[in-house]
């Protein structure tokens, strides 16, 4: 029960200057003593920044009940950057991009509340005003530089991970929050960035960052919460001059093309929009119920068949099909027929996509856009769901076991989250 987490004072606003404070005069001297013991490897770096941002409202349906939307949260990282003298291939044919691990700590001003509205039908407005509260998210990068000179890098960065929440969705507590339906989350991030160098190893960076909780549709609610703004910090890289100093391979390792099929096991779940929109708007507040927090997970299985053609040593590129198996159907036709529906509901689906894959060492990111040829999910997937669906997921190759890839993505639905799964490729060179 989330009265029973502990208290943390630094969501308030007058503690969010000590944690500031507490950043930059004390994380940062320690990492500049550790410089003059020349204890710092060349490959290893940090930063420490800070972003202001808003949360996004994307439709009319957010509009009508977000009430605040002023975040701030503080970033500390650290990076690993491959050298030209560790010969990698990869960090090469990139332009000698950093990978590395960062933890951000989100304090929230955003506030919640519905009014009253003909369109929560049967759903009555709460006295109080909800919250999103504070989210720890930790994560993992990737920042490519596309531009360097003496004093400059511009570059795009990706994140990926998990994030924790101390506060979530609550019938009782917090009835209007619903963007996060779970304390742990999954955690997307993207941004532009443009550094500028003081000297061989300290920047100033600033950029434009979006970012993105939610928990992947495997519980309820699912709204998601999406931001965007500026972000400034001060970056430490002592692999700069390095970089700077080397002539770029025009000349890569040989890398012939070549085609493989590529077969793709996965196995997830989700829970029902459908019930979540039951349980808020169709159900008495005399129902046990009513705005309820628990819902039913239901296993969904997928699996794909695709030929690809790896043209380059970091991406490949193609098209497949996919077939995916969900245990919900039969609830589904459940609430359609008790609205008096009558429609068709089939736990198969089919589809073609077009697939591709950027390859960095072992690591991958995989993105796939389809068109149903065949979904009967019923009416609210006729509704909310397009002909067509997207994934994106993060894969690690085990080369010493025949390539076998093991990896997690996210099904969805014009970037709605259908469902998450865990999945296992097995691609065989032709």
């Amino acid at each position: 029960m989330i009265n029973s987490l502990p208290y943390i004072p630094i969501c308030h606003k007058k503690y969010q200057l000590i944690l500031l404070l507490c950043i930059y005069f004390f994380v940062i001297p320690s990492y500049l003593k550790a410089e003059n013991k020349d204890s710092v490897a060349s490959n290893h770096g940090f930063s420490v920044s800070i972003e202001p941002a808003k949360v996004l409202v994307l439709d009319e349906y957010v509009h009508k009940w977000l009430k605040k939307r002023n975040t701030t949260s503080v970033e500390m990282s650290y990076n690993y950057t491959a050298l030209p003298k560790d010969r990698n291939s990869y960090s090469n044919d990139y332009n000698y991009p950093t990978l590395g691990v960062a933890m951000r700590y989100t304090m929230s001003n955003v506030t919640m509340h519905r009014e009253k509205d003909s369109d929560w039908g049967l759903l009555e407005p709460v006295n109080y005003q909800s919250k999103l509260g504070c989210i720890t998210s930790v994560y993992g990068f990737f920042y490519r530089p596309i531009f360097r000179t003496k004093h400059w890098d511009f570059a795009y960065q990706l994140n990926f991970g998990g994030a924790y929440a101390l506060k979530k969705y609550n019938k009782l507590t917090n009835a209007d929050n619903e963007f996060i339906g779970s304390h742990l989350l999954i955690y997307f991030g993207s941004a532009l960035k443009a550094t500028y160098y003081l000297n061989d190893q300290w920047g100033v960076r600033a950029g434009l960052d979006f970012f993105h909780h939610s928990n992947g549709a495997l519980n309820r609610p699912n709204k998601g919460a999406n931001y965007f703004g500026p972000t400034l910090g001060l970056v430490y890289s002592p692999d700069r001059k390095a970089i700077l100093n080397h002539i770029r391979d025009s000349v890569q390792k040989c890398f012939k093309p070549y085609f493989y099929t590529q077969f793709t096991f996965g196995l997830g779940g989700k829970t029902l929009n459908e019930e979540w929109q039951r349980t808020q708007f169709g159900t008495q507040p005399t129902d046990p119920e009513y705005r309820t927090g628990n819902f039913k997970f239901y296993t969904a299985y997928s699996f794909r068949s695709d030929l690809m053609y790896r043209y380059a040593q970091r991406w490949a590129s193609g098209v497949g099909v996919d077939v995916f198996y969900g245990t919900y159907a039969n609830r589904v036709r459940e609430l359609d027929q008790s609205h008096g529906i009558a429609m068709k509901h089939s736990r198969w689906s089919f589809g073609v996509a077009a697939k591709h894959q950027v390859f960095y060492n072992n690591l991958s990111l995989s993105v796939g856009l389809g068109y149903y040829l065949y979904r009967a999910m019923g009416e609210n997937a006729s509704i909310i769901e397009k002909p067509y669906y997207e994934h994106v997921g993060i894969y690690y190759t085990f080369n010493k076991l025949k390539n076998l890839t093991l990896g997690a993505q996210v099904k969805a639905h014009a970037t709605k989250a259908d469902l998450t799964e865990f999945i296992l490729a097995i691609p065989i060179k032709i």
